[in-house]
């Protein structure tokens, strides 16, 4: 990243600006005075403070009330679907492109206490380990004409729907209807979120081998139209190079009537996606440099393979990886080879 100094004629009427870009988001709001510690919030969050909780901030900014800001962030509410909608509208104005790229990961923050809703003994991957942590599934847009942030769901781990959660769950509001969701189908919700919404075009997904392991996330992207999806899969997940006979058979759950595809037998079994990458031909790799390393670049081979995935085959080991480059039933599959 290029190195650059910012003076003081850079900064100038950058709180103009920020009020400008706030006033976006003022039909989120009933009333006047929640908008106000909202524009303070987003004031504070900018500052040099080291903490930035509210007490310190709502002290920072210019009229700030410690009260009135904790309410705001506490009762306050605000209609987020439209708030989210704004935003959007702003990034696809700003940033929208026909080959945008969604990208999905998770990430953790560390947390203490018991005042914080979905505080547990987890694992952060920004520690590399074992904490007690938040942690949160994040979507992410970019084009040629930027990147940033465009949804987020808080995860909650199994302990908290538990009885001995019962009473923090009451007191960090977590609504009674709420119920336990992976990490991937908190992605697979927000992709069909953004695709129902139609205001970001993109063109690409990508995600990591978790959520390569989820067939929920995987017929989300798979009902993306159009869509060319980059991710990784366990090395263990079987698939077939030719696609097998199936039919449709009827089943009832629950005293529902439900129907699900099955592979027609006889037919060859499905192989591990590590035994098709062994057996390709050295012809067909071919290498890329993917980053400039500490200690040079680092490339990887890559191959592309199309087969037909089983899906209620996939091991839950996560050693090694493939990744998949995928368009409705059939994956074009592109294992990586480091050198």
């Amino acid at each position: 990243m290029p190195t650059f100094d910012v003076g003081p004629s850079d900064v100038e009427g950058f709180m103009e600006e920020l009020w400008e870009f706030q006033s976006a988001f003022h039909d989120c709001f009933a009333r006047s005075e929640p908008r106000a510690h909202f524009f303070d919030y987003m004031v504070g969050q900018f500052s040099k403070l080291e903490r930035k909780s509210i007490e310190p901030m709502a002290l920072q900014v210019e009229g700030g009330t410690i009260r009135g800001m904790q309410r705001f962030i506490s009762d306050v509410h605000w209609d987020e679907e439209q708030m989210r909608w704004n935003y959007h509208q702003l990034v696809a104005d700003e940033m929208g492109a026909p080959e945008g790229v969604l990208m999905f990961d998770e990430s953790g923050f560390v947390k203490k206490g018991h005042d914080s809703v979905g505080v547990a003994r987890q694992y952060c991957g920004t520690l590399g380990k074992v904490e007690n942590c938040q942690v949160g599934v994040f979507a992410a847009y970019a084009s040629r004409h930027g990147y940033a942030l465009v949804d987020k769901r808080l995860f909650l781990p199994d302990v908290w729907f538990g009885d001995a959660y019962a009473t923090r769950r009451t007191t960090c509001r977590v609504p009674q209807e709420l119920t336990l969701q992976s990490k991937p189908q908190l992605a697979a919700a927000m992709l069909q979120a953004i695709v129902h919404e139609g205001l970001l075009p993109f063109k690409y997904v990508v995600a990591d081998c978790l959520y390569g392991n989820s067939p929920d996330f995987l017929d989300a992207v798979d009902a993306c139209v159009g869509v060319t999806t980059f991710v990784a899969i366990p090395s263990e997940t079987r698939c077939w190079l030719q696609r097998p006979q199936t039919e449709d058979k009827t089943y009832t759950y629950k005293g529902d009537v439900r129907a699900k595809r099955v592979v027609v037998v006889p037919h060859n079994a499905p192989s591990s996606v590590a035994a098709v990458a062994a057996n390709l031909p050295p012809s067909r790799w071919y290498p890329r440099t993917v980053s400039e390393g500490t200690k040079g670049p680092i490339m990887y081979a890559f191959a592309r393979q199309r087969v037909t995935l089983c899906k209620r085959l996939f091991e839950k080991s996560s050693i090694g990886g493939i990744s998949s480059v995928h368009s409705g039933d059939e994956r074009q599959s592109i294992p990586p080879r480091p050198h």
